[in-house]
């Protein structure tokens, strides 16, 4: 039986990545939607699938119950973003209409509510995920992967850098200026500490890519991890851009909004993704994920593991895709027997998360799970 799979947000930065991977899969039908009818149809029109793709005009600020009522989807995978500040009303229409749903959501407060719906999601006998993309579920399967190392892990500091060279996406601007100077709390010292956006400024050295700089970012991690690894004292998650200019320039935006002299600057985001791309000429294609563990191992001793990923030729938007295509891929399948509402978590390992990546120009540098 082939499942009719629909990507919300289909022709966009993500979205296009996610319904192209899909679509060649014989057991997907491919449902392309979005607000532009003609977008869509011209990027439906373009899909190379083992079945015939579809294009349908779909808006999530109007009616998605009707939407859905006649598109008749089996599965949604949401990736219109931005998702800091929005609510879950997509995902409870697809509950309603009995059809299981993916996002890409990054936003903190969004990913970590998601249980509310995890009741009427079992009644109807669906999955609903979020946070389907690096973060939680990447994340989370780095340290599940090297968990067996520590007796005690107490430091956990992530990020993600952008290349220079890349596709802009709006939505993934605007989310990333949502909370830009604005407070947060992440864990520093074993206690909840307020901090704010992009700033925290600080540099990692990568391979391949050198020492690149990085701000404080409000993520799910914050919220998820710790209650789930308790022994935590310190997590960080940071992200930043390629070429210094584009990073310091958000970094003084961070304490114009700090100093209430920018009330919101997510209004300006097609402004500054124009503004951005004049230093195209000074960066390159190449693009990062770290995450470094600190802690003890089982013999009390001071151990550090570090994971990094290295995509090239602007492959690196394919790292936070891959989640949901597999997710996906499986339902459609009938591989998930799983039901309700939850976080992206403990559904991916890491060994299934890199293997689709192996089709694109992307290097692990991980250190081994011992030694």
């Amino acid at each position: 039986m082939v499942a009719r799979v629909l990507v919300l947000g289909g022709y966009g930065n993500f979205g296009s990545r996610i319904a192209s991977s899909l679509a060649a899969d014989e057991a997907v039908q491919m449902l392309v939607a979005g607000r532009t009818p003609a977008r869509v149809k011209t990027f439906a029109a373009g899909l190379k699938g083992a079945h015939a793709p579809e294009a349908h005009a779909l808006d999530i600020n109007g009616d998605v119950a009707a939407g859905l009522a006649r598109i008749r989807p089996d599965i949604v995978v949401d990736a219109t973003g931005p998702f800091q500040g929005r609510d879950h009303r997509v995902a409870a229409a697809c509950i309603e209409a009995g059809c299981h749903y993916l996002d890409i959501a990054d936003g903190r407060d969004f990913v970590a509510g998601i249980g509310a719906l995890d009741a009427a999601a079992r009644a109807q006998g669906v999955l609903v995920v979020s946070g389907a993309s690096s973060v939680p579920c990447l994340t989370a399967a780095v340290v599940d992967h090297y968990l067996p190392a520590f007796g005690r892990l107490e430091s956990i500091d992530a990020g993600i850098t952008a290349a220079q060279q890349t596709n802009r996406g709006l939505a993934t601007a605007e989310g990333a200026l949502s909370y830009i100077g604005k407070p947060f709390t992440r864990l520093s010292g074993g206690v909840p500490a307020t901090v704010h956006g992009w700033q925290e400024m600080h540099r990692i050295d990568y391979p391949e890519l050198g020492n690149r700089l990085f701000g404080a970012c409000d993520v799910p991690d914050l919220a998820l991890f710790p209650t789930r690894y308790p022994s935590l004292g310190e997590l960080r998650f940071a992200a930043g851009h390629e070429t210094a200019p584009v990073h310091l320039g958000l970094w003084a935006l961070s304490w114009l909004v700090r100093a209430g002299l920018l009330r919101n600057p997510a209004r300006h985001a097609a402004a500054l993704l124009r503004l951005a791309a004049r230093m195209d000429r000074f960066g390159s294609g190449r693009s990062g994920f770290h995450m470094i563990l600190s802690g003890q191992d089982r013999a009390g001793r001071a151990i550090e593991k570090r994971f990094f990923l290295v995509a090239r030729f602007g492959h690196g938007p394919f790292i936070p895709c891959a989640p949901a295509v597999i997710l996906a891929a499986r339902l459609a399948r009938g591989e998930i027997a799983r039901r309700g509402a939850m976080p992206c978590l403990d559904l991916i390992s890491l060994a299934d998360y890199l293997r689709p990546l192996a089709a694109f120009d992307i290097r692990i540098h991980a250190d081994p799970v011992e030694g």
